[in-house]
């Protein structure tokens, strides 16, 4: 297995130089509504998911599905429109095989973005929130298995899975453009359910701030690889138990809202990374 992972970045790389993509700084992962940042990528090359080899589809509503290479901030980037989840059926190695293709293609650090339900009962809905840490509750891990030497350690460290440097510079820019950051940890659950009211309680009282669906695995495997990671919450609803319902069309609603100070937040961040 571990010799065909490295067949198959090596294939997909290949693939998306072809395409015009040259050296990668930064990849960027953006969840749910907050793909428009790939928009403001300047000089782009566009690659649809479906036309690069080994890659999953996307089935996600507000997910673009392709990856989207250029300028942004100044830095030269590879990002995410829409991610691949577990709950979509796919393996945890399908769904962090595109951080292994950024890092394959040189990418030294990840931004990672999602939407999640806020569990801190001092934050409310649009508020922005740096991931400080992250609690694995997904039942699994995408490095079980044989693991390939050429690409990390067989038991990788997890103390700073999140760069507290690069936090610094995202809360530093915050204060500047006057948005409101929340901190803190992200509880990953597998998904696709919402929550119940019972497993929120459990989540707040394990420590975490937000829940959501997705990053715990990418972030992983970004650290397997000693990338460096920076991630960003859009809370999106107030968790179960703590509003009358939850829908995902509120999720993308609320990211329509707050994504003028996402964008920001992500593109002056960037420039003084």
């Amino acid at each position: 297995m571990a010799e065909k992972l490295s067949v198959k970045l090596q294939e997909t790389a290949a693939y998306i130089r072809e395409q015009g993509v040259k050296e990668v700084e930064f990849g960027l992962i953006l969840g749910s509504g907050l793909g428009e940042l790939a928009d403001e990528i300047e000089n782009p090359v566009v690659i649809p998911y479906e036309k690069i080899p080994h890659f999953p589809v996307s089935t996600v509503v507000g997910h673009a599905g392709q990856l989207v290479y250029g300028d942004l901030s100044g830095k030269k980037v590879l990002a995410m429109q829409g991610r691949f989840h577990y709950y979509e059926g796919n393996s945890m190695q399908a769904v962090t095989f595109p951080v292994r293709v950024m890092k394959a293609l040189g990418a030294h650090s990840m931004v990672v973005t999602n939407a999640a339900g806020g569990v801190n009962t001092s934050f409310t809905p649009g508020n922005l929130m740096l991931i400080t840490d992250q609690i694995n509750f997904t039942g699994t891990n995408p490095l079980i298995g044989e693991n390939d030497d050429d690409l990390g350690p067989r038991f990788p460290d997890m103390s700073e899975p999140y760069d507290k440097a690069y936090g610094k510079v995202a809360r530093q820019v915050a204060d500047k453009l006057k948005i409101t950051l929340q901190q803190g940890i992200y509880m990953g659950y597998s998904g696709p359910t919402y929550e119940t009211p019972a497993e929120i309680r459990m989540s707040r009282m394990m420590g975490a701030d937000a829940v959501g669906m997705s990053t715990v695995p990418e972030v992983i495997v970004a650290r397997h690889m000693d990338m460096r990671v920076l991630g960003v919450t859009c809370v999106t609803n107030l968790a179960a138990g703590m509003q009358a319902n939850l829908n995902h069309e509120e999720v993308v609603e609320t990211t329509e809202r707050v994504k003028a100070d996402f964008k920001s937040l992500i593109k002056e961040t960037l420039q003084n990374l």
